[in-house]
């Protein structure tokens, strides 16, 4: 039971699946995957932060082509073949109290690039790099990322196709939280962004336009997820470039896809383009987690350098976001929600194998 009235740890509902308090993990890619496939390693990563109290425990960015993976070592959901590793780590994470989710993605130019700890760029062929990568146009991300091919009509249509056929496998995987990355400067962003998105079609130019590939996928992974699941949506809510996508156009989209089914808004920002200048400080992404929940009455989750129990029941209270995700934190220190129930005074119940170390 709980012995204060922590916001942190009050459930959240979300249409029919209930988090048992508003701490999540963030996805984040551990590049140990071979052919896409979760494996030992996601199983224990996952798991533990399961034991370790988070209510909302999600997959790394998983992608729904093998052309659109960040690098060869990322998870996959584009074959049948991949929904019993990841409902292997599903059933675990369900079994020990947190709500299963994954992140479905497509790198678009920023694909077929190295692990960070094997170097930066382009992944040669030998160490399981691909061609041609793809994106709005031709332009790279930095010279030593791969060239990309712009996507006709069609291409865009099989890729949303992709999304649908990862949200139907999600399903199947036992997920109940499916998160679209349309962030970081990755493929849905790439068009959301004027910096990246020159195109003359119907997907490009005017903010409609832009808009309108990521409300597609949107669209038809709505089709086959179900009613009572709820849907993300994790945006780059600013550029942080001049002329580029902004707060203002973010709040837009957010009108657009709480109408199309979304039920929460993930707030990050930045990643469309190299060596762009970010005042980096606690909670500075958390701005624009407020003002999208204020202004659309969507849910929403702040991210980005919350590390602190205090901080996050502060953005809680303050009605700056409705789901709190935690990235870097949650690596150093696992247990992190059970260590700030005790330090918000909140009694939760730890796993029945380590009570004997609660008090």
């Amino acid at each position: 039971m709980n012995e204060s009235k922590a916001l942190l740890f009050e459930p959240l509902r979300l249409r029919e699946i209930t988090l048992k308090n508003r701490i999540g993990v963030s996805p984040m890619c551990q590049y140990s995957s071979v052919d896409g496939f979760a494996n030992d390693w996601h199983l224990v990563h996952l798991g533990s932060r399961a034991v370790g109290g988070a209510g909302l425990v999600m997959v790394e960015a998983t992608a729904v082509t093998p052309e659109g993976r960040i690098s060869p070592r990322d998870m996959g959901i584009w074959s049948d073949d991949h929904v019993e590793g990841l409902a292997r780590c599903t059933r675990f994470i369900e079994d020990n109290g947190a709500v299963p989710g994954i992140q479905l993605a497509h790198a678009g130019r920023k694909a077929s690039t190295l692990p960070p700890w094997e170097g930066t760029g382009a992944a040669p062929v030998e160490k399981g790099g691909w061609q041609p990568v793809v994106a709005p146009g031709n332009e790279r991300f930095a010279p030593d990322y791969p060239e990309p091919v712009a996507l006709d009509v069609a291409g865009i249509q099989r890729i949303v196709s992709a999304f649908r056929d990862g949200a139907r496998r999600a399903l199947e995987a036992g997920f109940k939280v499916i998160e679209i990355h349309a962030a970081h400067g990755y493929l849905l962003h790439q068009f959301l962004s004027p910096l990246t998105n020159h195109r003359d079609d119907v997907y490009g130019g005017s903010f409609e336009n832009r808009t309108r590939f990521t409300l597609e996928v949107v669209e038809a992974v709505r089709t086959v997820w179900p009613a009572e699941y709820p849907l993300f949506v994790r945006i780059s809510a600013t550029d942080w470039v001049e002329d580029g996508w902004d707060v203002e156009q973010s709040v837009r989209l957010a009108h657009l896809l709480k109408a199309a089914g979304v039920d929460l808004v993930d707030c990050s920002s930045g990643g469309i383009k190299p060596g762009v200048r970010i005042p980096l400080n606690a909670g500075y992404q958390v701005p624009f987690s407020e003002r999208i929940r204020t202004e659309v009455g969507i849910k929403t989750a702040a991210v980005g350098l919350i590390t602190n129990p205090e901080h996050a029941e502060d953005i809680l209270q303050r009605g700056q976001a409705d789901l709190v995700l935690l990235a870097r934190q949650m690596l150093r220190d696992p247990y992190w929600p059970l260590h700030a129930a005790a330090q918000l005074g909140v009694r939760i119940e730890w796993p029945v194998q380590y009570r004997r170390a609660q008090d």
